[in-house]
């Protein structure tokens, strides 16, 4: 028979059971930072192919040991069991305490038009008018393996959008050149119809292993190379690349990068947590500078700016299926008020993209983050 002091013990016993299974803040997401990107080729002097591109992040802070999907919110957690039917082995060493892993949201809008401005029908031997409004949703698994001197980084992203009027691109290019005093383009009536679009992204990077650090001191010099596959009516490819880096107090992270989904991958980094702490750690980041260059060899499969609706007829021209990109640019980090501050600057220069394409294009790229 249970006694009165007995009865006293079973709620007490049961809080510590819940207390067992409750969600600590290392098990939830909760965001460290974001970052805010800008693309446009008026910054090289063109308006035409790839014209615009605009996105915003947030990323999480870290998150370690195997994922408890009773801590995670809904869209994460629904997220990150699609990950997981789709990619079984992406979570499969989670236990080990090397690797770690985040979440990144975007949202973002990209537009493309043709050549001439002017001409209110359609024009078969340019790019159609296309705008794409997309949320990505990306987990990061960063792993060192045992004694190996290199680290790598994997992502996961699954991107949901729409593409035609209801991206609103023709209302946002319109918004901008009408305060900018630049003529309208006139023949978004002929731009591609409306259509879910979708994307799955998988990347690896990887790069020289310097510790858990946040920044490797002093001069120095690094290169990281990737690959990465691509599946989608946003679009359909792979892709490999190499970025060299040279400058001062390099980022312990993997590298610099124009818009495309796969590619936001603000990596894990326990050493974020520590640029506030006090006496300042070796390991906490610091103020530095670097200049980069990232080569890009792409082969294309399908891509919804060129070839078109995937699911009703349209406008579309005869694609490349080899393309060709090289960016180069600046990157600066400072600590603000206890905030890391990043911005990078970047010119890209990519190969024609469709035949009676007239030249190459570029566009100029500005990203700049922070740390909350």
């Amino acid at each position: 028979m249970l006694t009165t002091g007995g009865l006293a013990l079973v709620p007490a016993m049961a809080a510590q059971v819940g207390d067992a299974h409750a969600c600590v803040p290392e098990e939830t997401v909760h965001w460290r930072g974001g970052t805010a990107r800008l693309e446009n080729d008026l910054f090289t002097g063109t308006d035409q192919n790839y014209t615009n591109g605009v996105a915003l992040t947030l990323v999480s802070h870290d998150i370690s040991g195997r994922l408890r999907p009773d801590c995670l919110r809904a869209p994460v957690r629904v997220h990150a069991q699609f990950i997981k039917f789709m990619n079984p082995g992406f979570w499969a060493d989670a236990d080990n305490p090397a690797h770690t892993q985040n979440v990144v949201a975007r949202f973002g809008q990209s537009m493309y038009t043709p050549e001439d401005h002017t001409r209110t029908d359609l024009i078969p031997d340019d790019r159609p008018y296309a705008g794409l409004l997309y949320m990505g949703l990306a987990w990061n698994r960063r792993a060192h393996p045992q004694g190996a001197r290199y680290e790598m980084l994997d992502t996961r992203e699954l991107t949901l959008g729409v593409i035609g009027p209801w991206s609103l691109a023709q209302q946002s290019q319109n918004l901008v050149h009408d305060l900018r005093g630049i003529d309208r383009f006139h023949g978004w009536r002929k731009q591609l119809h409306n259509e879910p679009a979708f994307q799955i992204a998988m990347e690896r990077k990887f790069k020289p292993y310097i510790g858990a650090g946040a920044v490797q001191q002093g001069w120095g010099s690094d290169m990281i190379g990737s690959y990465a596959l691509r599946l989608g009516n946003i679009e359909t490819a792979a892709s490999a690349g190499l970025e060299l880096r040279a400058g001062w107090n390099l980022p312990n992270d993997f590298g610099s990068y124009p818009i495309r989904p796969g590619t936001e991958n603000r990596p894990p980094s326990a050493a974020s947590g520590l640029r506030t702490a006090q006496p300042q750690s070796s390991r906490a980041p610091r103020p530095g500078t670097h200049a980069f260059v990232n080569i890009e060899a792409k082969a294309v499969a399908w891509d919804f700016s060129l070839d078109g609706n995937l699911f009703r007829n349209s406008h579309h021209v005869t694609r490349h299926p080899w393309v060709a990109q090289v960016a180069a640019g600046i990157s600066s980090q400072w600590l603000i008020r206890g905030h890391g501050v990043r911005l990078a600057l970047m010119r890209v220069w990519r190969t024609r993209e469709f035949k009676g394409q007239r030249g190459d294009h570029a566009f100029g790229s500005v990203a700049l983050s922070i740390e909350f």
